[in-house]
């Protein structure tokens, strides 16, 4: 029976060669597709599953209230977790780690800039599980002066990973001996560093609770709810930070103890860092829940997509065997037979689509590597799970997309077919296959008008008015490698008739590089009004200011003079968290922690020193220079040359570290890379899904034309012309196209709308979006059935009635 239902399957595929192509290339594209998001969901889904305790393992982060904002932080001070393990039972250990940012690092005569390297406890790696080469993971960062690296890192300076006992030299400190060696830290990890220095590297002066700037873990008993442990923490803010806060902040005790209810201690567990953690200052860029969401809806919608074009064709085609059916119920077959035999036909056309699925998978992975950022081998598609969950889907899909046509061919009534009436009976089911076209280009239409709006936002993100003046901003990293020579090297540059202007600086819009802390207005200290709100902090010049042409809203800006040593410049969003929205702040003094006092002199106009994703947030610029970068302002129209001009003064002067070297408009646009990618990604499988949708089409609109052969011969022959035939045949389909729009668009406008919601500046969904897509998609629709309509329009009649 088995072999008897594969050969007649075998010959209706041959048999309609046309349509069993569309078929299987449609399906296939839509498995592809389907498995390409379904990798990219996979390696964001197994995030930080690595550790041998991941369950267990939690981030203590910090979560501050001020003048109703709510700001939240990965990362809490150097006393935390050991405060925790020793107050609350159920606490078995507690590691921190610390980025250190861009390091230089030497071995013999080679050096190299590092940027990924951290500080970490000496049970740091044990507690992630990340396995050694070489070396104890137990005892490798426990003595000061001790370092591990990821092989990539031990072989670029020793050419090999058996380097344990090896130093290297930290320029300004003491050397830095290996004392071991990790494979790499796994890509699936919220955190990638190629080197681990000991913590005790640098000992803890004054330990407190009170800022940040430790990322800081906790393991948990398994059978301690983490709950509980959290509920334990208000407690050890009034025991800790209270105190603190009234020591550095010069408040009374009443108004300290305020920050129990303001200064809040949460616990993330490992596991949802990478897709539901949106704090400041994160490791990396992380992942978005949401985009989850998204792209397993989209792998659905494209795959139902693919499902719906073999089951239109299908059900369309099945004239071309309501005899067969006839003939076969009255030599005794069971309508269970047909219905298996349909499905057998359907497994095994899903069967072939797969095989060739996993081809386009394979020659896809590269370019899907790289635009989504993820490394996915085709190693991930073979091993055992993933076999089986393909063969799975083979079944699935078959099953799915066959059961209405299975059934639908098989209740054809003999003696209808046997006199040839089956035409009637597959009429009166055009209205199913008009519902899923509708549905296809529903979903084709919300995909256009969904990709729109992505480009558009990403667009107005990256070339909103900044509020400051990016373009030919040159950042040098790394000048405090000058040493004595800085200021004679900015002076140099300052006399070049290139540059407009140069400023030394902590930070720059963009590079999220900056300090924080808690500030209030001293006229409202110790009463109602009072306020306390986190500041970001800008160390800069007072060249930084007319450098990236920021502009000033109140007051004047602060001078290099000493008298201006205690003088400070904020800008238009403290202003009003920091209740002054409504006097003139200039003049005023603000208190920050340890009880320092700056007078405001000047206010700047709200400009975007992060993404624009972001609301902007209260910025101080404080006088003193940070000697980390250089802001320059140039005017060169040979860029290259002068960079090489640069680069020789940068010689000359003897830096103890490469010239290096940015532009601000490039280090802002990368803050938007993560959204890019995303684009890219959607945008790529949105096309898939409106080709797919219009080879459904395609395939539909043939066989419906092949059925109307003579019809259209005698309106030929009666004197219809070609164009009038056209119309007649394509109209039909663009009606169901109209309708389809109508359906979409109020369903996407509320879920972009929806998606638009994250974005603290964005577009408005305009209404040429929708007129657009739906042009777009009337437009596709119409190529795609004109091609067919054009052709039976342009037929001889004389072919198509020499029969009658």
């Amino acid at each position: 029976m088995i072999k008897n239902y594969l050969t007649i399957a075998w010959r209706s595929l041959t048999k309609n060669k046309v349509f069993s192509f569309i078929n299987i290339f449609g399906l296939a594209i839509g498995i592809t597709c389907c498995m390409l998001i379904s990798a990219y969901l996979y390696k964001e889904l197994t995030y930080d599953t690595y550790a041998k305790n991941a369950s267990n393992i939690y981030r203590i982060g910090l979560r501050t209230i001020g003048a109703g904002v709510v700001d939240e932080y990965p990362m809490v001070d150097n006393a935390v977790g050991e405060g925790i393990k020793n107050n609350i039972p159920g606490v078995l250990a507690t590691t921190r780690i610390v980025n250190m940012g861009p390091q230089y690092l030497k071995y013999q005569d080679k050096t190299f800039k590092e940027e990924r390297l951290s500080m970490a406890d000496t049970n740091f790696l044990n507690m992630f599980s990340i396995p050694f080469i070489e070396g104890d993971s137990k005892s490798a960062l426990r003595d000061p002066n001790s370092i591990v690296l990821t092989s990539e890192m031990a072989k670029k300076y020793f050419g090999t990973t058996a380097c344990v006992g090896k130093a290297i030299e930290q320029p300004g400190s003491n050397p830095l001996k290996v004392t071991g060696v990790i494979d790499k830290v796994p890509d699936n990890s919220h955190f990638h560093y190629d080197g681990f220095i000991s913590r005790s590297t640098f000992p803890i002066v004054n330990r407190s609770w009170s800022n940040v700037g430790n990322y800081t873990y906790l393991l948990l008993d398994k059978n301690v709810d983490a709950k509980k442990v959290e509920a334990q923490f208000p407690a050890l803010v009034s025991k800790y930070v209270v105190p603190e806060i009234q020591q550095d902040m010069g408040v009374s005790l009443a108004e300290a103890q305020k920050s129990v209810n303001t200064f809040l201690f949460f616990l993330q567990p490992l596991k949802d860092i990478h897709l539901h953690s949106a704090t400041k200052y994160e490791m990396e860029p992380n992942g978005d829940i949401n985009y989850v969401y998204i792209f397993s809806a989209l792998a659905g919608f494209i795959l139902i997509l693919a499902c719906i074009n073999f089951t239109n064709l299908s059900t369309a085609s099945s004239v071309n065997r309501s005899k067969e059916v006839g003939i076969r119920k009255v030599m005794g077959s069971l309508k269970s037979s047909l219905v298996t035999q349909f499905l057998v036909e359907s497994v095994i056309v899903t069967a072939f689509a797969m095989l060739f699925a996993l081809a386009f998978v394979w020659l896809a992975l590269p370019y899907f590597n790289a635009i989504s950022g993820k490394q996915v081998s085709m190693g991930l598609f073979f091993n055992y799970q993933a076999i089986g969950v393909e063969i799975l889907l083979v079944l699935l899909v078959g099953v799915f997309a066959g059961i209405y046509p299975a059934f639908f061919l098989s209740s054809f009534k003999v003696i209808s077919v046997l006199k040839g009436a089956s035409s009637t009976g597959l009429a009166n089911k055009s209205a199913l296959r008009s519902g899923l076209v509708i549905f296809q280009f529903a979903i084709s239409t919300s995909l256009i008008i969904a990709t729109m709006v992505v480009y558009r936002q990403l667009n107005y993100m990256q070339n909103k008015k900044l509020g400051y003046d990016k373009d030919q901003v040159l950042v040098i990293n790394d000048v405090s490698a000058l040493g004595n020579n800085l200021d004679a090297f900015k002076q140099q540059l300052l006399r070049n008739n290139h540059v407009v202007n140069a400023t030394i600086t902590g930070s720059v819009p963009g590079s999220l590089n900056m300090d924080g802390t808690q500030v209030f207005a001293k006229e409202f200290k110790d009463n109602e009004v009072h306020k306390e709100i986190h500041m970001n902090i800008f160390h800069v010049e007072d060249s930084f200011v007319p450098t990236l042409g920021i502009q000033m809203a109140h007051g004047r800006n602060f001078t290099s003079s000493p008298a201006d040593s205690s003088v400070v410049v904020i800008n238009e969003a403290a202003v009003r968290e920091l209740g002054w929205a409504n006097t003139d702040p200039v003049g005023k003094t603000i208190v920050r922690s340890g009880r320092r006092e700056f007078t405001v002199v000047g206010v700047v106009k709200d400009f975007h020193y992060a993404s624009a994703k972001l609301k902007i947030a209260p910025l101080m610029l404080l006088p003193g220079r940070s000697n980390v970068l250089m802001a320059v302002k140039v005017k060169a129209a040979d860029m290259k040359n002068f960079l090489s001009d640069l680069k020789n003064q940068w010689t000359n002067y003897r830096a103890n570290a490469p010239f290096s070297y940015s532009f601000l408009d490039e280090q802002y646009a990368s803050l938007y890379a993560s959204e890019q990618r995303t684009g890219k990604i959607f945008t790529s499988f949105a096309f898939v899904g409106v080709i797919i949708a219009s080879l459904g089409l395609f395939g539909l609109a043939a066989f419906m034309i092949r059925q109307r052969v003579k019809e259209i011969g005698i309106r030929k022959v009666l004197g219809a012309s070609s164009a009038t035939i056209t119309g007649m045949l394509s109209k039909e389909f663009l009606k169901l196209v109209v309708i389809a729009i109508l359906v979409s668009v109020p369903v996407t406008w509320y879920a972009m709308n929806k998606w638009l919601q994250e974005f603290a500046y964005r577009i408005d969904i305009s209404l040429w979006v929708f007129v657009v897509a739906g042009l777009l998609a009337l437009l596709v629709a119409f190529v795609t059935v004109s091609f067919q309509s054009i052709k039976a329009a342009l037929a001889n009649p004389v072919k198509s009635l020499r029969s009658e």
